[in-house]
């Protein structure tokens, strides 16, 4: 078709040259190449056509692998559900089962919540009836503790006695009477006093040692408590542990003052622990004190 187009034009040109006049052969010359021009455009366009439809059936090859793919995957899955559920319908009793153990375990760790809740009262109301009259000052050598209904008061050897002594200074009286008053108002509890020392070896005429000195102490903050404060001496236990209950490491200043203290344990009778709980107050359902 293109050669028979060209012919044609030839030919038009032939007689064109020799028929008409040399202003219209130049027009139909002009003509002649703007179609030429168009020509050449369309043919490249129809290759840039032939080019994308290869591209385009390439890339709907790659698609038709893929849905293959995914319809392969959607089948293997739908296997799966179906063996799931198989198995579920067998299995019914056994997830029956199990989900009357999740309840019982439920129902065991809410007690145990309850039981702590119950606990932390009793542990408060014992803390804020040791702590009730001392004042900021004293609690910073004061440090009191409540552990499972056993009371830990920890005086500092600082304000309990005199330097490298176990005579009781003066500025540890007032602090002593307000311990004895909350541990005579309760008057089934026991006391142990107990002495605990540092690792660095005393050296005193009338002190062999660590346990003398810790021991000492704990006597002297028992009479103390006994002949100034009128606490029943049947109830007090001295006792002394020496360097073996530290706290702290000894390798620092600041730890070796940690592991210079005298513990008051003050430990309810059945009785009383029980008065206590009743006592205690009961927490509402966010979980406060009322």
């Amino acid at each position: 078709m293109k050669i028979t187009f060209k012919l044609m034009i030839s030919a038009v040109a032939i007689f064109a040259a020799s028929c008409v006049s040399t202003k219209k052969y130049q027009a139909l010359q002009a003509d002649n190449s703007a179609l030429q021009g168009r020509l050449n455009g369309i043919s490249q366009e129809n290759e840039n056509c032939k080019n994308n439809l290869g591209a385009a059936n390439v890339q709907i090859a790659s698609l038709q692998d893929q849905l293959r793919s995914e319809r392969s995957h959607l089948q293997s899955l739908q296997a799966s559900l179906d063996q799931c559920l198989t198995s579920t319908s067998s299995g019914n009793t056994n997830v029956s089962k199990l989900i009357d153990e999740i309840n019982a375990s439920n129902k065991y760790i809410q007690q145990l919540v309850n039981s702590k809740n119950k606990s932390d009262s009793l542990n408060m109301v014992l803390t804020n009836n040791l702590t009730r009259s001392l004042t900021r000052e004293e609690m910073q050598d004061v440090d009191v503790q409540v552990l499972k209904g056993v009371v830990y008061i920890s005086l500092s050897d600082n304000m309990l006695y005199k330097s490298g002594s176990y005579e009781i200074s003066d500025k540890a009286n007032e602090t002593l009477s307000k311990i004895a008053k909350i541990i005579t108002d309760y008057k089934d509890f026991e006391v142990l006093i107990e002495g605990n020392t540092d690792n660095v070896p005393i050296s005193k005429p009338n002190i062999r040692n660590n346990w003398d000195l810790s021991a000492l102490r704990a006597s002297s903050v028992v009479q103390a408590l006994q002949n100034q404060f009128g606490v029943d001496p049947k109830r007090l236990t001295a006792g002394g542990r020496g360097e073996y209950n530290p706290v702290a490491s000894n390798d620092t200043d600041a730890g070796k003052m940690q592991n210079r203290r005298t513990q008051i344990i003050i430990t309810p009778k059945l009785d009383q622990f029980m008065e206590l709980i009743n006592k205690a107050p009961e927490a509402d359902s966010t979980g406060t004190n009322k």
